[in-house]
């Protein structure tokens, strides 16, 4: 037989494009449409309705950039009509196939029930099937005119992504408003050659199968008359009809679908936007909820339905309804799909939490599964904190992305640092927008690694980022593709099912250990620092809050815990987590208002954190330490001359001036406490830094505090990416414009150093040394005006340490410092939160940080043998896409080196740091509402119990990776104790006795108590 492929192919996709597509609508009659322009901010519906509109005509320009424009459509069904199937037809204008970046519109009836919203991949909203004729349709639209942020591929800077910034031009012309009949027959004819042409062109040009589907195709076009398509296409479809009919192998790869709709809670559009495209989405997946049985729909993230059920009621009646009908699934159990790295153990307990209740409440649904397909890696600590909140399943897909590995499995059991495991899949189809083209589900079957183990994937279904969701043409191809040959058997069902039926035919799955490291997106833990700095210290500023309310609300007759407000503020911070706000991807508008939202959180907490303080009654002075750990050091008073105090662990004590057991002296540039020796070069770096606790040890190998300006031009994705060639091209910042001493007094010696650089960016450092403490602080001021640079701060360090271990959530993970392998080579730059820990036998040194994530550790050999171990943290970037202002302005922050430390030392450091001491006028001493015996047992959290019973709610965890026992004492009559999940849940009683609740723990094990008062 001759090869007629090219033929053929070329065939079946002309006639497709310019035959049947443009024959789907078989009759149309245009809207009359009329037109009113909000002014400023999106308005109500009642306020749209009573609006003068004027008359509009299709092909006008309309929509500035995050505008909003309300359009009054009316039209009849011509009388000849009746029986047929009608549908409103709009186009606003669109460009692209991508629903969520661009021109958007809900659909509303004249009494203001949302309808349904139109996209460019879903135009049409239902009028009538059948119609009767006659109908009368009158509709307002409100189309927003969100800017095509991506248009270039994030190529080029755009001032788009501020309204203060994007000016007034109209972006789109409106296309198209009509009332239009649907042909059925030329509709399910156009998806029968799609799935088809598609299943041929990526079965193997040897396979049978392949040609069979070619030659059906090429008798199916004979069959059908260009001239008339709609009379023909019923001819056609019967060409084709055996050739779907054969069923798929009984070996086929199964996939099942789940209906998703990625809708990023900010990204290129603000967070008011957000709520817009939750309200259009969500009317979309109900309507087509409607319209298929067999549909199910998947949706996380609990602040979205919230948003819902506050603006749009009706909205959020029918995912009511569809919830009860096991056609929606929430899933996730989180407040947002938060960033994986970057949250802190408390907030990412949190997430867990607030989700998981949000949905239990208002649904009687407990999720059981972690839905968080697209954030960049994943903390080891996921797999306990998933499991204490009452989760089976995790589910991911980002790791695809990965730029150097590949990932070795598809199903699996993944282990955390505590040991917990949890059934965890990462669906080979690789993306969370499926749509099952023919290239996806040859790409699931060719991806999954699991062959001969399991024999499943699942495809989160529908478009996605911006929302949009699943269409009715995606549920058409997931029908065709249920049972048919050459291809993989497509089954839409509930995520639960999924997993119970991968784990039973799976059960020994293999294991992953640690984190899941995304190797691509690594400038996600700098980028942005004001953003990660506003959440950094909004999670200190809670657990302050909630400590002090906690011992107010024991101590203080009258005073009430403010739950509510506690609740709205962690709400706020939980929103700001999410994987496109806090790792600084998103436009210049979300970041504008995230450093917002963080001083208004800020400003709350310290209300409330001084009214609990208050509370416990005026009467002189005292100190009061947040920290799990007993402090003795200097702060500064109300006038702000320092003193030195010792303040039990959360606890407080009179400001009485403690005298240390040796003063701090400054001489020239250097700085000695009896502790460290700390000399400061000419040009403002660290010329040394001496341990007189080991014998004047050396700790430095070279030049500590070295600052360095890196370009910092990533290949593709600005604010996500360094990549590794950034190390080849820097300048060292050694020119100091001055090198000063500004304290010298017995308790604080301090040494300033000012330096100007690149393009105006200044910085000003304190190098400060406090008595009492081997801590070496380094206040950072910095003016920063670089574009595409990133400066770090570099401390080589003479310690051969085999591996760095850094802060994550409850605990830290190691990391190998050689790079053996391609794995070990791709962590160049790695997350961290408070500090970094580097050690030898017998030796640690420790660089801490208030306020900065991402990181990087290295080593060489020198010459004389010894081996330098080199630690830096990545302190400011300058991306210009997707906000060409990222960064600029002032950075204010600390970070430190502490000499001579063990991992207990260097955690409890890390919270001193974050958690500055309080002064503050209030009454005598109140015992602190817990305190513990026991190395390595840590308090992360003290609350009362969220159901307002008056418990006490304490959050433990084993900080250095070892066993840990020891006694948790209260300060309060204790009437008794229970172990509970996250959600304060009973599992079971705690052994209580005289002397308080005995704990014993794991490596890195978190433990929830619950305490009855007496």
């Amino acid at each position: 037989m001759h090869d007629e492929r090219r033929r053929i192919e070329e065939r079946v996709q002309r006639v497709h494009d310019q035959r049947i597509k443009p024959a789907t609508y078989a009759a149309t009659v245009p809207f009359e449409v009329e037109a009113w322009q909000a002014p400023g901010e999106p308005v109500s519906f009642e306020e749209a309705a009573s609006a003068r509109y004027e008359p509009f005509a299709m092909n006008t320009p309309w929509g500035p950039p995050w505008g909003t424009t309300w359009f009054r459509m009316r039209g009849r069904v011509p009388a000849e009509w009746a029986g047929r199937r009608v549908e409103a037809v709009i186009d606003l204008g669109f460009v692209g196939d991508w629903p969520g970046n661009q021109a958007e519109a809900l659909v509303h009836l004249p009494d203001g029930r949302p309808l349904k919203a139109v996209n460019p991949l879903n135009q049409y909203v239902p009028i009538a099937h059948p119609a009767t004729g006659g109908e009368q349709i009158d509709y307002l639209v409100e189309a927003a005119s969100n800017p095509d942020i991506l248009k270039d591929n994030f190529s080029k800077v755009t001032p788009m992504g501020d309204k203060l910034t994007a000016g007034s031009a109209p972006l789109y012309t409106f296309q198209r408003a009509d009332i239009a009949v649907l042909d059925e027959e030329v509709w399910h004819l156009d998806l029968d050659l799609q799935v088809l042409r598609e299943l041929m062109v990526h079965l193997g040009e040897h396979e049978p199968r392949r040609h069979e589907i070619m030659h059906a195709l090429d008798r199916a076009m004979d069959a059908l008359d260009l001239d008339d398509i709609p009379g023909s296409a019923g001819a056609a479809r019967e060409v084709l009809a055996p050739i779907l009919a054969k069923p798929a192998h009984a070996s086929a790869h199964t996939v099942s679908g789940v209906g998703h709709a990625h809708i990023d809670s900010a990204w290129l559009w603000p967070i008011r936007e957000t709520k817009r495209k939750t309200s259009r989405t969500f009317s979309n997946v109900t309507s087509l909820a409607d319209e298929y049985d067999d549909f199910i729909f998947a949706c996380s993230q609990a602040q979205q339905y919230e948003w819902v059920r506050d603006n749009y009621p009706h909205v959020w009646a029918r995912i009511q309804d569809s919830v009860k009908k096991g056609q929606w699934v929430p899933v996730g159990g989180m407040w947002v799909e938060a960033d994986g790295n970057l949250p802190g153990g408390e907030a990412m307990a949190r997430q867990l939490i607030h989700g998981k209740r949000f949905f239990i409440e208002h649904f009687g649904v407990e999720t059981k599964g972690v839905w968080l397909p697209d954030s960049f890696g994943y903390t080891a600590a996921y797999p306990q904190l998933a499991k204490l909140a009452g989760n089976d399943w995790f589910l991911t897909q980002k790791i695809s992305w990965n730029q150097t590995n590949k990932f070795p499995h598809h199903t699996f059991w993944w282990e955390g640092i505590d040991g917990t495991r949890i059934f965890t899949h990462f669906p080979p189809v690789d993306t969370y927008n499926a749509r099952f083209s023919g290239e996806e589900m040859h790409r699931a079957v060719r991806n999954y690694s699991e062959k001969g183990g399991g024999s499943r994937s699942l495809a989160p279904f529908g478009w996605g980022d911006g929302g949009g969701g699943p269409t009715r043409e995606i549920m058409e191809r997931a029908r065709r593709l249920a049972d048919l040959e050459g291809s993989p058997k497509v089954v839409v069902e509930h995520p639960d099912e999924f997993f119970a039926k991968a784990r039973e035919e799976y059960p020994d799955a293999p294991v992953w250990n640690g984190e899941l490291y995304l190797e691509l997106h690594r400038a996600t833990y700098t980028s942005q620092a004001r953003t990660k700095q506003g959440n950094r210290r909004s999670e200190h500023k809670l657990r302050e809050a909630e400590l002090w309310a906690t011992t107010a609300a024991l101590h203080a007759p009258g005073y009430a815990y403010p739950y509510e407000k506690l609740d709205r503020l962690w709400k706020t911070v939980l929103l700001h987590q999410f994987h496109d706000i806090l790792p600084g991807s998103s436009i210049a508008w979300v970041h504008r208002e995230a450093e917002a939202e963080y001083a208004r959180v800020a400003e709350e907490l310290e209300a409330l954190t001084a009214e609990a303080v208050a509370a416990l009654g005026a009467g002189g002075t005292r100190v009061f330490n947040t920290s799990p750990f007993d402090r003795a050091e200097v702060v500064r008073t109300a006038g702000g001359a320092p003193a030195y105090v010792e303040v039990p662990a959360s606890g407080s004590a009179p400001l009485t001036g403690a005298e240390p057991a040796q003063p701090v002296r400054t001489e020239g540039r250097v700085l000695d406490n009896g502790l460290i020796r700390v000399e400061v070069a000419e040009d403002g770096t660290l010329a040394s830094v001496r341990d007189l606790r080991a014998g004047g040890r050396e700790v430095l190998a070279d030049q500590g505090n070295l600052l360095r300006l890196h370009t910092d031009l990533p290949n593709y994705w600005d604010a996500w990416d360094i990549d590794k060639h950034y190390r080849n091209r820097y300048t060292d910042l050694l020119d100091a414009s001055s090198v000063e001493v500004v304290a010298d007094t017995p308790l604080l010696g301090a040494i300033r150093v000012t330096r100007s650089f690149g393009k105006g960016s200044t910085i000003t450092q304190t190098v400060t040394v406090r008595a009492g403490s081997a801590r070496i602080d380094f206040e950072t001021d910095i003016d920063w005006h670089e574009a595409e640079k990133i400066l770090k701060a570099g401390f080589p360090v003479d310690i051969r340490a085999a591996h760095s271990s850094a802060e994550i959530q409850f605990g830290h993970v190691q990391r190998p410092t050689h790079t053996n392998t391609s794995w070990e080579a791709a962590r160049f730059e790695v997350p961290g939160h408070r500090w970094v820990h580097l050690a030898e036998p017998g030796y640690g040194v420790a660089v801490l940080n208030d306020s900065t994530y991402g990181h990087d550790v290295s080593r060489t050999v020198r010459e004389d043998g010894g081996t330098t171990t080199r630690v830096s943290l990545s302190l400011v970037r300058a991306p210009r896409i997707p906000d060409p202002e990222a960064d600029q302005g002032r950075h204010r922050f600390t970070y430190s080196l502490l000499p001579g430390a063990s991992i207990e030392d260097t955690v409890a450091e890390g919270y001193a740091l974050n958690l500055p001491l309080r002064v503050a006028d209030a009454a005598g001493a109140t015992e602190p509402v817990v305190s513990v015996d026991g190395d390595g047992v840590t308090v992360e959290a003290v609350k009362l119990a969220d159901d307002a019973s008056g418990d006490v709610v304490v959050r433990l965890y084993e900080c250095n990776g070892g066993r840990a026992q020891g006694v948790l004492r209260t300060g309060f009559p204790l009437a008794g104790a229970q172990v509970t999940d996250l959600l304060e849940r009973p599992l079971e009683d705690a052994e209580v006795s005289e002397a308080g609740v005995a704990v014993a723990l794991r490596p890195f094990q978190v433990l929830t108590l619950r305490l009855r008062r007496g």
